[in-house]
């Protein structure tokens, strides 16, 4: 009977912290598509209008480190509360916006919020259910993240053509209110850690450190790598973290526990999440923009075409939690990423302005399937092999390094794929106007976009290796030690 109450009371859980994180995950997967509608109505200009987008990556991955460690000290049930408070009194802002200073200002918040609830949603799971059922737990709500990524573009479009952009930022608020209020309900109470304090000169350099790299990053795809402002923002944010790693060292409670890194397969498993998320999100970038510039499509049929991701990483993620009953989470990680890699070679092989759209859909269909495969397991990895007092900043490091994974990817992808392209091509390219690119552009697109595809491939088969390596060097090294154990 106990057991039952406990399952019940995890299902529970799962079902707010799946909840608070879809509605993240929309908003953020719903505003690609009404992001012209939104500039139109605001009359933002190009930078704003990026910014508008390019904001809440930045500003969620540079706060979730942080808040990941403040989830552990100050109780993970009222940090996700606020954070998810914060998000939904954004979104009235965003609807209500007159200015666009004033939208980039609510965005801004809603990045703050939805960090609070990213970076303790997984650890929330992960304390509502034990060992044998965390994997899939964890697979639910990966699978929640591929389901924002296929319906919000579609219920974005949607809602904007035929209500207009203020409704979509509306419609988020009853539906918050009404997690919140679950939520408020629901989560369990946690008691806090008062013999340890909050770090807040680290906190201050990872602020520095992070958000400085991602600028960079973000800067790097359209200015190039040599750009002055790439390489000084690049320099200042690695200088940040190089000291802010001295910091962590010397303090009596640092922001991020350093025997997180001490064990080999979580520290494995953290370099392979890195190497992961580059290939997440690069690859639907890339296709996208390939077939508006050399295929003639409108951005709403791209989007279409790309879909199957997100189909792939549905289907995989659940049943990669599943599996975790029966197979090390390792080997499991090991065949997802080695899939990716196969997806991304044979798209490298197919790739051509005339791609067929079954050839197309099996290619992206088995990337999704690799990822959502990888996912899951990588994350139970992490969760289950540190003490619950360390889940949310070891979530935390996992989640920042998957942002910042996602930008570097792209950042790298979009400097080979458009190297050899002029820069007036390049332009025409990120504008979504490829529709006057010469037959050599084509060409050279074509040539650079497979390269980059190959690159993405290679950083899979990187990652396979490296936790195959793993695996055969610590068989028989006996149980892993948790951190903060």
């Amino acid at each position: 009977m106990a057991d039952d109450d406990a399952d019940r009371a995890g299902w529970a859980v799962l079902v707010a912290a799946s909840s608070g994180a879809l509605l993240c995950f929309l908003n953020l997967s719903a505003l690609n598509v009404a992001l012209p509608a939104v500039a139109r109505s605001l009359h933002a200009s190009p930078a704003q209008a990026s910014w508008i987008l390019l904001s809440y990556m930045l500003v969620s991955t540079v706060c979730i480190l942080s808040f990941g460690r403040l989830a552990d000290l100050w109780g993970r049930r009222r940090l996700f509360l606020a954070g998810l408070g914060l998000f939904v009194a954004a979104c009235a802002a965003c609807a209500f916006a007159p200015t666009a200073e004033l939208m980039l200002a609510s965005r801004i918040c809603q990045a703050v919020g939805a960090a609070g609830v990213m970076a303790n949603a997984s650890a929330l799971v992960g304390d509502a259910f034990g060992r044998r059922r965390m994997g899939l737990a964890l697979g639910v709500l990966a699978m929640v993240a591929a389901l924002a990524q296929v319906v919000g573009p579609l219920a974005g479009g949607f809602v904007v053509s035929w209500w207009g952009w203020r409704v979509l930022f509306m419609l988020n608020v009853p539906i918050g209110l009404g997690v919140l209020a679950w939520s408020w309900k629901i989560l369990p109470r946690s008691a806090l850690v008062q013999a340890e304090r909050f770090d807040l000169a680290g906190a201050a350099l990872s602020f520095v450190g992070i958000g400085c790299v991602t600028y960079a990053l973000s800067m790097a795809g359209t200015r190039g790598w040599t750009s002055p402002p790439v390489w000084a923002f690049m320099l200042a944010g690695l200088c940040a973290i190089a000291l802010f790693s001295g910091v962590q060292m010397r303090v009596a409670s640092p922001l991020v526990d350093p025997s997180l890194f001490g064990d080999p397969g979580r520290r494995t498993a953290y370099a392979a999440i890195l190497l992961l998320s580059m290939t997440q999100a690069a690859p639907l970038l890339l296709v996208a923009l390939y077939l508006q510039a050399c295929a003639g499509l409108q951005p709403s049929q791209a989007g279409q075409r790309i879909a199957p991701v997100a189909f792939g990483m549905l289907m995989a993620a659940p049943v990669a939690g599943i599996l975790l009953r029966r197979f090390a989470a390792e080997s499991i990680c090991v065949g997802g990423m080695l899939l990716a890699a196969c997806a991304l070679a044979l798209l490298a092989a197919l790739l051509q302005p005339m791609i067929g759209a079954v050839q197309l859909s099996l290619c992206l269909w088995m990337l999704g399937l690799g990822i959502g495969s990888f996912v899951t397991p990588n994350n139970a990895s992490i969760l289950q092999s540190v003490v619950p007092q360390r889940r949310g900043i070891a979530n935390g490091v996992r989640s920042t390094l998957q942002n910042t994974g996602i930008m570097v990817g792209t950042a790298l992808t979009l400097s080979v794929a458009l190297a050899q392209l002029p820069s007036g091509s390049q332009r025409m390219i990120l504008g979504g106007g490829g529709a006057g690119l010469s037959n050599p552009d084509v060409a050279a697109f074509t040539q650079g976009a497979c390269s980059a595809l190959i690159l993405l491939a290679v950083l899979c088969l990187a990652g396979a290796a490296l936790i195959a390596a793993t695996i055969y060097r610590n068989a028989s090294a006996g149980p892993p030690v948790s951190a903060g154990a």
